[in-house]
């Protein structure tokens, strides 16, 4: 039995039908009430539910640019999940993947509304998609909020983000706006009463004003006049490239190096009889095959380990199993590399400075305490000198010293360092402690901080910038180095991914502004 509120008459339109299929689940011929533009195009019901509709669309977007725009970080939300659920997974990719299909969902049902609409059709969700639009907005709020309360830095790396990306999304939202025209105009020319022409097109008029404006407001240090883009920033592998190869052996060092890195990144830990190796994690379960060796040991701290143990460890098999990639988007080993990674072993600090030693390599790392009850737990920064200056025998230019709380003793035994600053100072305070470097979570970036500690002779490397658009913003903004876990690919980066005169900029933004004005008038007139 066909519902009274259905079309009349039955047609056999395959177009309408067809959309009326995927939006209502209608694939059959169906009497549907046609509506004249400008007139109520659905229920009561319906009218409630199409603005919600359009709320999900916006919040899934927001969502899908801010966890896109996050995936310099994915290494490090995932490192986090694996030390909270004890097991490694791509926990980043698996959020993307979701937020692509919940965004494309909704976008689909979007546009199958303003089609409906344009041929004068009445809305009906069908109760599947309503559901599925009620958990896209739920997920997409829910996941924002959690980014806000637990992952607050994770709001400045959009803010950056916008540096570079604003031009673009201005122009994507002028021909969205030039899409919509047709629809709003259509329906407002045809309302019957005056309200809800303003209803209909005041809104639309407004936000393309703000959308014809908002350059006023945009800022880029990638907006800059020719001739005043300073050098390209020196790269230092972070845990060596722990992208083509596993993280602190001696084969990352050596692709850094490959790849035409500047420096070299670390962390260094102290074994239970004083000998200084590389590990980053407190524990060894995600980085070797504990599993197979000291299967009772698997949450036993790195450092409680002798370096007789730590030598029969595997460091480099872990990296060839799919389920423990530590990054997005890696590729595939060749079969030399494949042989290479797994002969790996744990690396000795003393092997990792000869190596960078001996390739004039800059060397930075972070120095791990040892935890209580450790026997070399107040003697470890002297086992660590002693390692540097004297069984190393590195040159002391190439060591950049970040640890603070003993600075000044450090100066005094081991002069010849160069002292680099893990967080913002004043500058009479930097260079009073003869420090000439910056090393600043890339969060921090400001070209203005960075021109003022320049011109003082401080220069600033920022961590970890994996991302070409990120790179391409801390060249911009003059910054000296950064560290990466992508040398092998921001060194192929010639030049910034955006790079215009404000002359090309204004240009450009005038030339959309009028070309928009002048096809959306057309369409309101026609």
């Amino acid at each position: 039995v066909v519902r009274q509120h259905l079309l009349q008459r039955y047609e056999h339109q395959p177009f309408i039908s067809c959309l009326a299929g995927f939006y209502s689940c209608r694939w059959k011929r169906y009497q549907g009430e046609k509506t004249e533009p400008g007139k109520c195009c659905c229920s009561m019901r319906e009218c409630m539910f199409f603005p919600l509709l359009v709320a999900a669309f916006f919040v899934s977007l927001v969502f899908l640019y801010t966890w896109g725009e996050g995936k310099n970080d994915y290494n490090g939300f995932d490192w986090y999940n694996f030390g909270n659920l004890g097991f490694w997974f791509l926990w980043s990719l698996l959020i993307l993947i979701v937020a692509a299909v919940l965004f494309t969902y909704i976008s689909l049902l979007l546009v199958l509304a303003m089609c409906l609409l344009a041929e004068g059709q009445q809305l009906y969700l069908h109760w599947s998609h309503k559901i599925g639009t009620v958990l896209a907005l739920v997920f997409s709020l829910s996941s924002l909020f959690a980014l806000s309360i637990l992952w607050r830095d994770h709001q400045k790396t959009v803010r950056l983000s916008f540096q570079v990306t604003a031009p673009f999304l201005h122009l994507g939202a002028i021909a969205i706006m030039v899409l919509l025209s047709w629809p709003v105009a259509l329906h407002a020319i045809r309302a019957d009463k005056k309200v809800i022409q303003v209803i209909i097109v005041g809104p639309y008029l407004a936000i393309l004003l703000f959308l014809f404006l908002i350059p006023l407001g945009m800022y880029s240090p990638c907006i800059r006049e020719k001739g005043t883009l300073g050098p390209k920033p020196a790269l230092i592998g972070h845990r060596g490239a722990p992208m083509v190869a596993p993280e602190n052996t001696e084969m990352s060092f050596l692709k850094t190096i490959e790849h035409g890195g500047d420096g070299l990144e670390t962390d260094v830990t102290i074994s239970y009889d004083g000998v200084p190796f590389l590990m980053h994690d407190d524990t060894l379960r995600r980085t070797t095959n504990i599993q197979e060796v000291y299967p009772n040991d698997i949450d036993k701290d790195a450092a409680f380990f002798s370096w007789d143990a730590l030598q029969k460890l595997n460091a480099g098999t872990w990296f060839l199993k799919a389920s423990n990639k530590p990054f997005v988007g890696m590729g595939s080993l060749s079969k030399a590399d494949q042989k290479q990674a797994m002969n790996q072993s744990i690396y000795k600090l003393s092997s990792f400075l000869r190596l960078a030693d001996s390739h004039n390599k800059l060397v930075i790392f972070d120095l791990y305490r040892p935890p209580e009850k450790h026997p070399y737990r107040n003697s470890w920064i002297r086992v660590i000198l002693d390692c540097i200056l004297n069984e190393s025998k590195i040159k002391r230019h190439l060591v950049l010293w970040l640890h603070n709380s003993v600075r000044s003793y450090v100066q005094d035994v081991a002069p010849g360092f160069q002292h680099i600053m893990g967080r913002k100072e004043p500058i009479q305070n930097l260079l009073k402690r003869n420090i000439g470097k910056l090393n600043l979570v890339y969060t921090d970036m400001s070209s203005e901080d960075i021109r003022k500690y320049a011109e003082a002779n401080i220069t600033t490397n920022f961590y970890v910038v994996n991302e070409p658009w990120l790179y391409s913003l801390a060249w911009c903004s003059g910054a000296h180095s950064v560290t990466t876990n992508a040398v092998h690919l921001l060194k192929e980066l010639n030049q910034p991914l955006f790079l215009m005169t404000p002359k090309q900029y204004n240009i450009m933004w005038i030339l959309t502004d009028l070309t928009s004005a002048f096809l959306i008038s057309l369409i309101f007139a026609l």
